[in-house]
């Protein structure tokens, strides 16, 4: 298969130099399993799950068959009078499967939708409980919580954020669980979580009447894929509770199985108020995303019509039978498959072989949590020191992976794995494998002279 580069002068890939990608575009014609294809026949291992999304694999047979039934059926209901079937039962399930008491669904088709979702939920549920002040969400930095306005707001990933600002008002940080470069230079246990109890801080700093809402991915991929200690997120619920904050969990990437658990509310034993889902709520199959939020929130909402009380919000494709119908066979495969658990024995075994890498004299942290693991570059191990800023060793090394047939996520610093989980231990051990071969690579071509020795 051939496409014209001219032809590729008229698309963005997201976030991508398009001058630069045209030079040598990486174009995917098919998949399968845990494997990508592209144009010219060549293979790639899918370490990533896309982007944290093909959570049961590609071509799922299950998943296939149930959109093409749905195709038969029905594929847009009218969102402004209608429900649907497939909307209807995914709801149930999620409702089913969600912890606690977060028995309400609101189905949108994306996660940036759904983070915004949920922060229009928190601002519309205060005004509608006797605090309309309360309108401020705190968040984390190096957060991500999506591209569009409101959800790049929230973000605390700079070079995400800065270009679009300023944004509207009522947006706040904290630092984030970074045990291995604790920003208040402690070590665990013995900061005892400072970086948690400087919520309780801010809140105070803020007027705790202004605050509606924290917003917390309960692992911080985009700061390097930050795992926090298992006291950290208890502290955080309880200083809401205390505050009358809503808690939000930005579950795009954790949610439905990746932590080892379907959710990771299940896997830190702490239940939000509200919980964003997305990604692998259908693997990739549909567009599918949603908010699923507590009794105690749903109850706002819930009058007579003259009351006007319903949630003001809704989107186009949001509860699509089509997609619905993916996600509903999608879950279930997670389920009968019993994926999480699956999650967390490969993961352990990947973070094993993992560990191997620090033979290279270049690993600083070795972090995750079920499929999860990211891996952090340091020039110096034992001071921590990082590689300046023009070697970025984690984007050399995840253009040497894609070369080598391995598609991961790629920092300067940082690199992640999170392949579909589905994976096995064997080919768990092929992607650390190229993951070692690249590495390797790199810094043969970054080592620096010897002093009198003349360059090849």
């Amino acid at each position: 298969m051939s496409i014209p580069p001219d032809h590729l002068r008229h698309i963005v890939v997201d976030f991508q130099q398009m001058q630069e990608f045209m030079k040598d575009p990486l174009i995917i014609a098919r998949a399968e399993g845990i494997t990508y294809e592209d144009i010219h026949g060549k293979r790639y291992l899918d370490g990533l799950s896309g982007v944290f999304v093909v959570n049961v694999g590609h071509q799922n047979r299950r998943v296939i068959e149930a959109m093409k039934a749905q195709l038969e059926r029905l594929t847009f209901a009218p969102p402004l009078h209608s429900t649907n079937p497939q909307a209807i039962e995914l709801g149930r399930m999620i409702a089913e499967l969600a912890p606690g008491d977060l028995n309400t669904v609101k189905l949108v088709s994306g996660g940036s939708e759904a983070t915004e979702t949920a922060m229009k939920l928190a601002r519309q549920y205060h005004k509608q409980s006797g605090a309309p002040g309360r309108y401020k969400i705190i968040s984390l930095y190096g957060s991500y919580h999506g591209a569009t306005m409101g959800a790049l707001a929230a973000t605390g990933t700079t070079r995400r954020r800065s270009m679009f600002e300023p944004f509207g008002p009522g947006y706040v940080r904290i630092p984030p669980p970074y045990c291995y470069r604790c920003p208040y230079g402690l070590t665990y246990p013995g900061c005892h979580l400072t970086c948690a109890h400087v919520l309780d801080t801010v809140i105070e700093g803020e007027d705790p009447n202004t605050v509606a809402a924290v917003l917390i991915e309960p692992v911080i991929n985009t700061a390097g894929g930050l795992v926090p200690p298992p006291e950290y997120l208890p502290i955080i619920r309880e200083i809401c509770d205390r505050h009358g904050v809503l808690l939000i969990f930005d579950e795009i990437i954790t949610g439905f199985g990746r932590t080892g658990k379907l959710f990771a509310a299940h896997t830190f034993q702490v239940t939000p108020d509200l919980l964003c889902l997305g990604k692998g709520m259908s693997s990739g199959y549909a567009p599918l995303a949603g908010v699923v939020y507590s009794d105690r929130v749903a109850q706002a909402f819930w009058g007579r019509g003259e009351d006007r009380v319903e949630f003001s919000h809704g989107h186009t494709y949001g509860a699509n039978p089509l997609s619905c119908a993916a996600g509903i066979a999608n879950i279930q495969e997670i389920l009968e498959r019993h994926l999480p658990e699956r999650a967390a024995r490969v993961g352990q075994h990947l973070r094993q072989q993992l560990d191997a890498l620090r033979r290279y004299g270049v690993i600083g942290d070795i972090r995750g949590i079920g499929l999860y693991g990211a891996v952090e570059f340091v020039k110096n191990p034992t001071t921590r020191e990082r590689f300046p800023p023009e070697v970025a060793l984690g984007i050399l090394v995840g253009k040497a992976c894609l070369k080598n047939g391995l598609i991961l996520r790629a920092d300067a610093h940082t690199v992640t794995l999170a392949p579909p989980l589905i994976t096995t231990e064997a080919q768990s051990e092929e992607m650390v494998h190229i993951l070692a071969q690249s590495l390797e690579q790199v810094l043969q071509e970054i080592k620096p002279p010897v002093p009198g020795q003349d360059s090849p």
